[in-house]
């Protein structure tokens, strides 16, 4: 089996409802998938299925030639998910939010990566929609997990910002990392593989 991300024939049910089946991709490291489709056609609850959060009735899916879900505590480690809500704590400030993922040092330098660290003492509820979504970005910055899921990750953010996350995006596969985005609009991901889901 080769490196990397790798879904064979999966398939996964919500509510009484086949989203979607028979999907399969292979991504090496460094590879990336946009995953494509109109509303309701599985891009989410596909995410949430290769995250460990969701099941699927059938299909594997393999993380360097091994079954990635038999351990879903040691698949959580190797996931970073981004998906539609920021989890954001609006009590806590920009900086308390990152605390958990990163030291002092690596959190001031995603922040200023996400140009948010004027906004570093702030507390979170006081950011707009586009700043809630870059401190959700820092967070990914702070990870150290190879495989990265990402759900409409420019919801919210304007042109500079886009080209933050594209460099993120190119150094973290510059590494061997994997992204996997659910997206309606381009994202900087050259050389990306496209999966389109149908309704």
């Amino acid at each position: 089996m080769p490196d990397g991300l790798e879904a064979e024939g999966l398939a996964a049910i919500r509510g009484e409802r086949l989203v979607f089946s028979g999907l399969s991709f292979a991504l090496p490291p460094g590879g990336a998938l946009l995953l494509e489709g109109p509303n309701g056609s599985g891009k989410s609850t596909l995410l949430r299925v290769l995250a460990g959060l969701g099941r699927a009735e059938v299909g594997t899916l393999r993380w360097n030639g091994e079954d990635a879900l038999s351990d879903r505590t040691t698949h959580a480690t190797r996931v970073a998910y981004l998906g539609h809500q920021d989890a954001v704590k609006p009590g806590l400030t920009v900086a308390e939010n990152l605390a958990f993922w990163g030291t002092p040092p690596e959190i001031e330098t995603a922040l200023a990566r996400l140009n948010l660290a004027r906004l570093a003492p702030l507390p979170a509820r006081m950011l707009s929609a586009g700043q809630k979504r870059r401190l959700a970005l820092a967070r990914l910055a702070l990870a150290t997990a190879p495989i990265w899921l990402l759900d409409e990750p420019t919801l919210g953010l304007d042109t500079a910002s886009v080209a933050a996350l594209g460099t993120m995006l190119a150094d973290h596969r510059a590494t061997g990392g994997v992204v996997l985005a659910a997206t309606h609009l381009p994202l900087p991901l050259p050389g990306a593989e496209t999966l389109r889901l149908s309704a």
